[in-house]
């Protein structure tokens, strides 16, 4: 018989207003970390693996439209409807600068840095001028002192964090307001969509000019490159769009069912990718064929899906903007019989129906008082 793809998710309470950004860090040696920024103005941090909550980024003042964590997960950054981009210790919370803008903050990206292999020499002497040494090594460090900010004002600014009292570089001449910003090349080109046009721009850092478009129709409203660098994943309109990272060529192109709001491209194989839509699905394709391989429905007649492959580890999250976002692990259902994975990996039998996982997913609706306010506010 054929095999029906159904998901278990972890569901991370907590934010108190939609969520409309989430970010997996890289693995390190403390394990891997999620942020998602929500509309409640305080970004959440929590463990990548459980969906346990860690702690509150407090201090906004309005809507958080964005998040990241820098390469290592020891700084966080955030930007904002009151007008600021702020950093903040992740191991702490507390903010370590705040950066004034003239208008709304829609996006910000840690440079991917450069990295440092840090060593101790311990010399040890002897009679005859002999020298003998013992070479300690230590950790590889990655350097990410550059954040990206862009937003309402159509300018991209790049502000250094070993420097932060120093002048920022600004680059003014996007075309719209930004939507989507993040860095390629180690740190050479930028990538920027707009939210009110199509295209997304690549920017040469030295020169602050635009050097290419990659045309699409609709405005682009997800934008990613890939871990291996190899591609950039776009989501514009109903299409998903493939391009090749060092040529800037168009790879692939499927055509979605609906309206998408974001992709996202499995970085470990990279023959997966998953794609959230209006229609409140989450859907799992092939890279190659474009079919269509799994699916799960959210579960808020508003919600536009955001989601993201977790670095690695084969794990996506998706948030819905609504009142919660869920860690998911897919599994392979056989008939009604659900494979389960838990938090840690291990896999496990668990007898339920699709109809009583689809009835714990419809669950999460809200009253409807409450959802029609939220329409209000939207």
């Amino acid at each position: 018989m054929d095999k029906k793809k159904v998901a278990v998710p972890l569901v991370c309470h907590g934010h108190s207003r939609p969520v409309v950004d989430l970010f997996y860090s890289p693995i390190t040696p403390d394990g891997f970390f999620l942020i998602s920024a929500s509309k409640d103005s305080s970004p959440m941090l929590r463990n990548g693996e459980t969906g346990d909550w860690i702690g509150t980024f407090e201090g906004h003042k309005g809507a958080v439209w964005s998040c990241c964590l820098d390469t290592n997960a020891l700084r966080a950054a955030s930007g904002s409807a009151d007008f600021t981009a702020k950093i903040w210790d992740a191991l702490t919370g507390d903010e370590l600068h705040s950066f004034e803008h003239k208008h709304i903050v829609r996006a910000c990206a840690f440079s991917e840095g450069n990295l440092f292999l840090y060593v101790s020499v311990l010399f040890f002497f002897h009679v005859m001028v002999i020298c003998t040494f013992n070479l300690s090594l230590s950790i590889l460090v990655q350097d990410t002192h550059l954040l990206l900010t862009g937003g309402m004002e159509k300018i991209l600014r790049i502000f250094d964090l070993n420097r932060p009292n120093a002048p920022l570089r600004e680059v003014d001449n996007s075309p719209g307001s930004i939507r989507t910003v993040t860095w390629l090349h180690s740190d050479q080109t930028i990538l920027s969509s707009c939210a009110d046009m199509g295209g997304v721009r690549l920017w040469d850092v030295r020169s602050g000019k635009i050097v290419q478009t990659l045309e699409t129709e609709s405005s682009v409203t997800s934008a990613e490159v890939s871990r291996d660098g190899h591609y950039i994943t776009t989501a514009d309109g109903s299409s998903v769009k493939f391009w090749d990272a060092n040529h800037f060529g168009l790879v692939k192109s499927y055509k979605m069912p609906c309206i998408v709001e974001s992709a996202s491209l499995e970085p470990n194989l990279g023959n997966k990718f998953i794609a959230g839509g209006e229609d409140m699905w989450i859907r799992l394709f092939d890279f190659h064929t474009g079919e269509e391989i799994g699916s799960m429905q959210q579960g808020s007649p508003w919600s536009c899906p955001l989601c993201t492959f977790l670095a690695w580890r084969g794990i996506l999250c998706l948030g819905i903007r609504r009142w919660n976002h869920q860690n998911m692990q897919t599994g392979h259902a056989i008939h009604n019989e659900i494979e389960a994975f838990s938090a840690n990996g291990s896999a496990g039998k668990v007898k339920v129906t699709v109809d009583e996982v689809t009835q714990k997913i419809e669950g999460f609706h809200m009253a409807d008082s409450e959802e029609k306010e939220d329409a209000t506010n939207a």
